[in-house]
């Protein structure tokens, strides 16, 4: 079969399966196998073309299940060892392996795993030099092995597997083909892949199998395609971030579908009554595990820009990497951030007060809650995920309510003139006096999120791009006019997105410094806190919108 693959279809590159050689190769353990080596370079030689066949390793730390990559003439260039290794089979965990074990299941291996994914100069029959990848068996199901590749350079995918436990069980076999072929979907590089049990197939950038044999089918398979420097997926650019927003997006609708259960409780044991005819306001109906969820995650997405603020004034690398700058704001910021809105999201509700009630709505389920069970109403000390406060019943082993408000002030005042217990009986606490601080700050247009992060980012954007447009093309629509709409619409969108990322960067610096100041006043004269505040929230609102086009004029003027 290799005969008529190398003269009659006139072939550049020959792969066998995995292990299809059962030794080491270039590192004989005997005479037998010297001979063997030999015999197989002779093959290769007259061949004229390189082979790729699964073999074993040895070094001295022991041996690898690997991909010789021979030569005619020049011989061995070189071994991939393979990364995924089959536990208990291929090899077993060092805190497991023993004597024992190795008693009660004699077959498994000792092999040892490789470091990762390797990439090869392939020079084919007419000279041509392809940098490739090689992949065994378990390892085509590793998303991560196969981006690695990509981002080496490697523009084909080498896959080699024994396949034979699946000669009983067919459908083995396609799901292992088909995880195979997405590798080539995420990174867009063809593939070719062999195996020993007839599923072999050469596949295409897309994933579309051009050439392939069935199970238990004894058949060459020859196929050609281009293997062009292979475009940048988001797989390749971002990494694995399906399976994260997969898993986030199933916490989600675990949420969605937990969230009602407090909701079909009456805490006042009343029978309910008609919703009354209120302005209804949003609340989010926290349990402490969500509480504690949203709030570590949202932590973690403010922490994070602080974080990547610093890394960006100290690594000139990443400060002109705009497209790392992205992966890090989106990875570290957006996605917590996005996640920990889910989940106030999902426990959100329509709340209204009356005369002696509270009512919390979501659809047709409802929890009442009377004023005369609300033994105290206490501020949360620490405002995460956000501002919010305490309901507290009786007797004392009643369920606790958190509510996570944007004016928890204004939700107390409304409870108290309903018949709850007043907040304000006592000296104000420090997480009132905090809340006081808040509330006092008059918000105006300026202070709009959608002003801020989209259409602030966007004025910036807009002479930046022009003077770039400027520089590199000589004009407003030069790259338009040399590579069309695409390219031209994609850079102006990495202008906004940067300058998105830099406005929001900037104001958590600025919001750091103003929570700073007035925890701060709130311990050394907790009276001047509110007045502080607002101070620090007019400063910081100017620096934002005047220090960003200022440092802007200051750089264009260079």
């Amino acid at each position: 079969m290799t005969y008529d693959a190398v003269e009659r279809q006139r072939a550049d590159a020959v792969l066998w399966s995995e292990t299809v050689y059962p030794t080491t190769f270039g590192n004989p353990k005997s005479e037998a196998g010297a001979e063997f080596d030999a015999a197989i370079q002779t093959i290769v030689n007259a061949a004229k073309v390189p082979f790729v066949f699964g073999t074993y390793e040895k070094d001295a730390r022991g041996e690898y299940n690997a991909a010789a990559f021979v030569l005619p003439e020049s011989g061995l260039l070189g071994f991939y060892r393979k990364t995924r290794l089959f536990p208990l089979t291929e090899y077993v965990p060092h805190w497991l392996d023993g004597p024992a074990l190795r008693r009660w299941l004699p077959w498994t291996g000792s092999w040892l795993a490789g470091d990762g994914a390797r990439v090869f100069p392939l020079r084919l029959r007419d000279g041509r030099e392809v940098p490739v990848m090689a992949s065994i068996c378990l390892d085509d199901v590793d998303t991560l092995l196969a981006i690695e590749g990509a981002r080496l350079g490697a523009r084909a995918i080498l896959t080699l597997s024994n396949d034979s436990w699946f000669t009983r069980y067919p459908l083995g076999a396609r799901i292992h083909h088909t995880a195979a072929a997405f590798r080539s979907i995420e990174t867009r590089l063809p593939q070719f892949r062999v195996t020993s049990n007839g599923t072999s197939a050469v596949i295409d950038a897309t994933g579309a199998v051009v050439a392939g044999s069935n199970m238990g089918e004894r058949t060459l398979v020859v196929g050609q395609l281009p293997v062009p420097q292979a475009p940048r997926t988001l797989m390749v650019m971002w990494g694995d971030w399906v399976g994260p927003l997969g898993v986030g997006f199933l916490v989600f609708l675990a949420l969605l579908a937990a969230s009602p259960r407090w909701l079909t409780r009456h805490a006042s044991g009343e029978a309910p009554v008609p919703t009354p005819v209120h302005t209804p306001a949003q609340a989010s109906v926290l349990p402490g595990a969500a509480r504690l969820l949203a709030g570590l995650l949202r932590g973690f997405a403010r922490l994070s820009l602080l974080g990547m603020g610093a890394a960006m004034l100290l690594d000139d690398t990443l400060r002109g990497n705009t497209l790392a700058q992205m992966r890090l704001f989106a990875g570290f910021f957006l996605l917590p951030e996005a996640v920990a809105g889910c989940v106030l999201l999902a426990y959100s509700a329509r709340l209204s007060v009356d005369p002696g009630m509270l009512v919390l709505q979501r659809g047709k389920q409802r929890l009442d809650i009377a004023m005369k069970d609300i033994a105290a109403v206490t501020l949360w000390p620490l405002p995460t995920p956000g501002t919010g406060l305490t309901l507290h019943l009786t007797p004392a082993q009643a369920p606790t309510y958190h509510l996570a408000t944007a004016d928890p002030l204004a939700l107390a005042g409304a409870l108290e003139a309903a018949g709850a217990p007043s907040m304000l009986a006592k000296a104000p606490s420090r997480a009132v006096r905090y809340a006081q601080a808040v509330a006092s700050v008059r918000r105006g247009r300026l202070d709009s999120p959608w002003v801020r992060f989209l259409l602030f980012p966007l004025l910036l954007a807009l002479p930046a791009f022009h003077l770039h447009q400027n520089i590199a093309y000589g004009g407003w629509f030069g790259e338009f006019y040399t590579f069309g709409l695409k390219a031209y619409g994609l850079t102006f969108a990495l202008w906004w997105a940067s300058w998105t990322m830099g406005v929001v960067l900037c104001a958590a610096a600025l919001r750091a410094v103003v929570e700073a100041a007035t925890l701060l006043t709130l311990a050394v004269h907790p009276p001047q806190t509110a007045a502080v505040r607002a101070t620090l929230e007019r400063m910081a609102l100017a620096v934002l919108y005047l220090g960003l086009p200022g440092w802007l004029l200051l750089h264009a003027s260079w």
